[in-house]
């Protein structure tokens, strides 16, 4: 823990709260304990990778099955949608390799080049899984449409028959991945404490998102190749097969932007919940040694790892082996509580009028953005 304490004579007066060493215990008991989102600490965060690494196996085993049917019905039925949903097979699958690497590389132990971890290595194998649905999955299936539209294609009604199969056993095959998948996001909710509409949006697994994001996008584009497949053979008009190839591009191309999206904020350095960061400033403010939280930093380094930098200004009258056991004692409380906050770093500072200010509007402005979070989440 790096501390940037007062030294004694900065800080000696007339004591506002005399420094006892039993007083802090009755605070240690926040509301935070009955809402943090990984009460076991990091036993429960392995529990969790395997159950994720096991639905990243149920998806890449279906895919590959998938990829290689939807091809060879694409191929003999001559099916722009078919080929745009085995490209969008083989995309999902070369991702769901990338998300089983992150799943390994990023419980790798801190080094000398990362004193952090390997945490983020989730967040950016998520972001090249997101350029691959785009690239390998939304760009062939615009190809496919646009020449679909200008070439026209085969009216053999046995070889769409057969597409037409296919497409109904992969959307089997792709609901049973989706279920799985499903099933462990609300087994995620359970333990947060929220309902499956808050998960699916604060969910903070970037693994099982993409694979959730993979997986009902690709039931989705599964009905868009059979409607458009079936219309084609009622109709004879290759257009209506040509636009369901577009809409799977269109459907592909924004599922990639939002993962992109998340992604690239956990890369860059995003805060924890503003639940969480609320608890963790009660709990300070509450300790009867700190007088002021002028500031309040956290940054998620991974899914079991959080940093945590906070400036503190205590009341007078400790002197300085009194300070270094109030942090030590603050700082081991905090590491029981959120078992996630395995960097935290305590700054003893001397508050001015300007800081206590500022310290009241970032407390109510958490309050804010925390009470618009519950809204949304009985809203849901």
């Amino acid at each position: 823990m790096s501390r940037s304490s007062t030294s004694p004579s900065d800080r000696h007066g007339t004591p506002h709260t005399p420094h006892t060493p039993d007083p802090p215990e009755p605070s240690r008991a926040p509301e935070a304990p009955d809402s943090r989102p990984e009460p076991d600490g990091p036993n429960a965060q392995g529990d969790k990778d395997a159950r994720t690494a096991v639905t990243v196996f149920v998806a890449l085993g279906a895919n590959l099955v998938i990829a290689l049917a939807k091809a060879i019905g694409g191929v003999f039925a001559g099916s722009p949608a078919l080929l745009s949903e085995a490209a969008h097979s083989v995309a999902d699958s070369l991702n769901e390799v990338f998300l089983l690497a992150s799943l390994k590389r990023s419980k790798r132990a801190p080094d000398d080049q990362h004193p952090f971890g390997y945490g983020k290595e989730r967040y950016f194998w998520a972001l090249l899984a997101a350029v691959g649905i785009f690239v390998m999955g939304g760009c062939f299936s615009f190809f496919q449409g646009a020449e679909a539209l200008s070439a026209g294609s085969s009216e053999d009604h046995s070889g769409y028959l057969v597409g037409l199969a296919v497409l109904g056993l992969a959307l089997l095959a792709e609901g049973s991945s989706l279920v799985r998948a499903l099933f462990q996001v609300r087994g995620h909710a359970r333990e947060a404490g929220r309902g499956m509409a808050a998960e699916l949006r604060r969910g903070d697994d970037p693994t099982l998102r993409t694979v959730l994001a993979e997986d009902s996008t690709a039931c989705l584009g599964v009905v868009f190749a059979l409607l458009g497949m079936w219309l084609h053979m009622v109709t004879g008009e290759v257009a209506y097969e040509a636009t369901a190839s577009i809409l799977i591009g269109a459907l592909l191309v924004y599922v990639a932007y939002r993962l992109a999206r998340e992604s690239r904020a956990q890369l860059i350095g995003e805060a924890i919940d503003p639940v969480q960061r609320r608890e963790l400033r009660r709990f300070l403010e509450g300790q009867p040694e700190i007088d002021t939280v002028t500031s309040l930093l956290t940054m998620r380094l991974g899914n079991d790892s959080t940093l945590v930098a906070a400036r503190v200004d205590l009341f007078p009258g400790l002197d300085s082996e009194e300070v270094e056991e109030v942090l030590v004692r603050v700082k081991t409380a905090m590491a029981e509580i959120w078992p996630h906050a395995d960097q935290i770093f305590l700054d003893v500072t001397d508050a001015s009028a300007r800081d206590r200010a500022k310290a009241s509007e970032d407390r109510q402005a958490l309050d804010e953005t925390v009470a618009a979070v519950e809204r949304e989440d009985r809203g849901a």
